[in-house]
């Protein structure tokens, strides 16, 4: 439920989390009421590829850099046709946005879009909170939609949890399209569409593929069907635990052999066509400044994340799959989680985070290329 309504800075809004912690503010962007599951992110730059990116779909994103909205809102940075974020929190948005692509401000963006959020609350006391307690369900309220706290806690805690979401199907195109190569074509890639971002087929076309982005409903007949020299498998929301359609179409990739890559949902993806389970991150991963070690060079990478599960696979030997040896290529320096998965057998690997650097840094680029050398071993 959303109204929108201009200059809501006055208007009161409430933040309630599942377990009864309130925080109270002012509302930011449309006033009005909206669910989902709190997380944080940690970048201090690039919140309009964060807003726009699908994988943030239901979630209710914390910007943990206090200030927010200060070079407004551009038509050239947005990674999808709309805000996917199911809310927002910041605690010191910009009263007036400088720069000189800006064509609006932060706050009329979520307002025209309807995306309820909420500004001047503690967001280092809410972070923190989360980082102890874990993600949990959370409500914004703001207008007419607030209530006595007993009354919107009950509503929190009816909203569905982020656990067992099937939710790729809901953020991926219909209906299938092409982004043509850069100059000369090279390769021809089937990319499944579990919630792409806009970069991400750009940047395989940067280096000369033609990219068939398919809808996440595709069979494995869809894919060869454009002939492609590899298949990647994109980003995206929800559990990878209620993937089995993706899951399927992947292991009918590796039966043929075919060159592939998989990016953060992509890489669970592969993780459970390999045989691996998945699992919930207590807070998860989200922002543009995570250390990543990539283990089969030793270099270490400063990446951009956004995800709450990961992929349960030994760190330490290699694993006897259906499709060869499969080892973890790359692991977080936080907390060791999986970070990226390949076959020693055939040409197939994955990372659990998003080279395209939008918005983050560029020290992944690497890996849209080391999928190019793939599809050129296989041709020759």
């Amino acid at each position: 439920m959303t109204t929108s309504t201009k200059g809501t800075g006055k208007v009161p809004a409430v933040l309630v989390l599942e377990d009864g912690r309130t925080f109270h503010g002012r509302a930011y962007g449309a006033v009005g009421a909206t669910f989902g599951e709190a997380v944080f992110s940690t970048g201090m730059t690039g919140y309009q590829e964060t807003l726009t990116d699908p994988s943030y779909h239901r979630q209710v994103v914390v910007m943990t850099a206090p200030h927010v909205g200060n070079t407004g809102v551009n038509d050239e940075d947005p990674e999808s046709g709309r805000i996917w974020v199911a809310g927002y929190v910041v605690r010191d948005p910009a009263r007036v946005p400088s720069n000189w692509r800006s064509r609006r401000s932060l706050d009329e963006e979520l307002d025209r879009q309807g995306v309820v959020g909420i500004s001047g609350i503690d967001t280092r006391a809410l972070t923190r909170h989360l980082r102890e307690r874990g993600a949990m369900r959370v409500g914004i309220f703001s207008g007419d939609a607030l209530a006595d706290e007993a009354a919107m806690l009950a509503e929190v805690r009816r909203a569905p949890e982020m656990k067992g979401a099937d939710l790729a199907a809901e953020v991926a195109t219909k209906e299938a399209y092409v982004v043509p190569a850069v100059g000369a074509k090279k390769f021809t890639v089937a990319a499944i569409d579990l919630g792409i971002k806009g970069m991400t087929p750009h940047r395989m076309a940067e280096r000369g593929i033609e990219v068939h982005v398919l809808p996440a409903t595709a069979t494995v007949e869809d894919v060869y069907a454009v002939a492609p020299d590899g298949v990647f498998f994109s980003n995206g929301p929800g559990d990878p635990a209620t993937a089995d359609h993706p899951v399927s179409v992947m292991r009918g990739v590796l039966e043929r052999k075919t060159p592939l890559f998989g990016i953060c949902f992509g890489n669970q993806i592969l993780g459970r066509a390999l045989g691996f389970g998945t699992y919930k991150l207590k807070y998860g991963h989200r922002g543009i400044n995570q250390p990543v070690q990539d283990r089969t060079t030793g270099k270490v990478e400063v990446t951009a994340h956004n995800h709450g599960f990961a992929v349960d696979a030994p760190l330490d030997k290699a694993t006897d799959t259906p499709y060869g040896r499969a080892e973890v290529s790359h692991v977080c320096l936080n907390d060791n989680v999986v970070e990226g998965l390949h076959l020693l057998d055939q040409p197939a690997f994955s990372v659990q985070y998003h080279p395209e650097a939008a918005a983050g840094p560029h020290d992944a680029a690497y890996l849209f290329d080391r999928f190019v050398s793939l599809m050129e071993g296989q041709r020759a």
